[in-house]
């Protein structure tokens, strides 16, 4: 902080004295202020003179590093971690065919040469994981939407060291996406626009699904906050299903079998909401995904379904496992005003006449990439009247919106999930933490 200016009245009330020199000694020697020690004359001979008695000076302390995370997150994660050992996530070996992958030493020595990789994975993960736990304790009826999606984004950029505001800092680490915020029916993709005031209240469902990524590797995992426990049973559900489809998931799996079991676990639950018992139901067509580097959604999707899909899961495949129950329809729509967006990676060149376009293309491309965004991003950019240009860029292909995606009104929904690497030895589960 800059030091504080004192006021211009207070300053006028002081009087600086002119410093008089100190007279000189007898001898020719100036006294020691700082030191009440006896001095030895100048002139006086080697025999009766003494050497000048020097006041040690005490060494300043050191500012110890610090050693554990602050409330809200403030502290570096690389400073907690300063060797680079960041925490592994929970490592499970394969099952079957694959079981002998742990000793195997091809496999073992194709580990070693990911080391890199698996820094930034697990500095990202460490960075999620704080911040969530954090912001599980913290998130409160009566916060703003807005409060709670810019409490976790100033924390996530502040343990990641890059706050996004100078051009192409956001790409080096910090946000993998926007806050997700999506209350009771709308199960995802909602995060508050400028002037957002929703406000989150004590009966509400809401899923908190944010990323971070180092280097353009991608942490993705997301819980729901709900203060009713009528609610728990939903919650409970949704967890159970995820950690089926991540005990499930290996190197050769097909991921139709893995939504087998997503479902059978998910809808072994019910929840009984105002004396009435309803089943939970698998949101049939959201999925997770697989995670490529700089792009939240690769080619790959892991159905929450049973489904007749046969694409394998393979070695090296980052995948994020989520779920989502519903007392709903278990089906969702685009519905709402559009906050997230990112830019297409397979997106034909296009000339552009419209020059807003041009120009918000620029600041999306250095300060984005291909990583999602959402409009309040590009506002604490300084950008503003750009809503024409997005529209356009949108509408010619070269960006993606995601809209809100909804069940019906008065359904509730909830969210967890967990990003994993199938490592050539192990599969790890890179999120994993002591909350869930």
């Amino acid at each position: 902080m800059a030091a504080q200016e004192a006021p211009a009245e207070e300053l006028s009330k002081l009087s600086v004295e002119e410093t008089k020199p100190v007279p000189a000694a007898a001898n020719g020697n100036d006294s020691d202020a700082e030191s009440g020690d006896e001095e030895a004359e100048e002139g006086a001979s080697p025999a009766a003179g003494a050497a000048k008695k020097k006041k040690k000076r005490k060494p300043r302390k050191k500012k110890k590093a610090p050693t554990s995370q602050s409330e809200p997150p403030r502290v570096l994660v690389s400073q907690l971690f300063p060797n680079k050992q960041y925490p592994k996530g929970e490592e499970v070996e394969y099952v079957n065919d694959n079981l002998n992958r742990v000793t195997n030493e091809e496999k073992r020595h194709l580990d070693n040469l990911n080391q890199e990789f698996l820094t930034d994975y697990r500095h990202a993960a460490e960075v999620h994981r704080q911040v969530r736990q954090w912001a599980q304790k913290s998130i409160k009826p009566g916060q703003t939407l807005t409060e709670i999606a810019e409490n976790i984004e100033d924390s996530v950029r502040a343990l990641t060291g890059h706050t996004g505001l100078e051009e192409g800092d956001a790409l080096i680490a910090g946000m993998g996406f926007p806050t997700g915020l999506s209350i009771n029916h709308c199960a995802a993709h909602y995060t508050p626009n400028a002037g957002n005031k929703m406000v989150l209240q004590e009966d509400d469902v809401m899923k908190v699904d944010f990323g971070v990524h180092v280097n353009g590797r991608i942490v993705d995992s997301a819980f729901t906050v709900a203060f009713n426990p009528r609610y728990d049973p939903l919650l409970e559900a949704v967890k159970a299903a995820t950690n089926a489809g991540i005990k499930e998931a290996g190197i050769d799996v097909r991921v139709g079998e893995i939504g087998a079991v997503i479902q059978e676990v998910m809808e072994s639950y019910e929840v009984e909401i105002n004396g009435q018992m309803l089943p939970v139901k698998s949101i049939r067509n959201l999925n997770g995904h697989t995670i490529n580097h700089y792009s939240i959604h690769g080619t790959k999707s892991v159905p929450i379904v049973k489904s007749s899909d046969q694409t394998k899961m393979e070695e090296g495949d980052v995948f994020a496992i989520e779920t989502f129950g519903s007392t709903g329809n278990g089906y969702v729509h685009e519905e709402g005003e559009v906050s997230h967006y990112a830019k297409r990676g397979d997106a034909a060149k296009v000339d552009l006449r419209l020059s807003s376009a041009k120009s918000l293309l620029n600041v999306i491309t250095k300060n984005f990439g291909t990583l999602p965004f959402c409009r309040r991003y590009i506002d604490r950019l300084g950008q503003d009247k750009y809503l024409l240009g997005l529209n356009n860029l949108v509408s010619q292909g070269i960006v993606e919106a995601y809209p809100p995606l909804v069940d019906k009104k008065g359904s509730y929904t909830a969210q967890y999930e967990h990003t994993i690497l199938l490592r050539p030895t192990v599969k790890e589960i890179i999120s994993r933490g002591d909350d869930f």
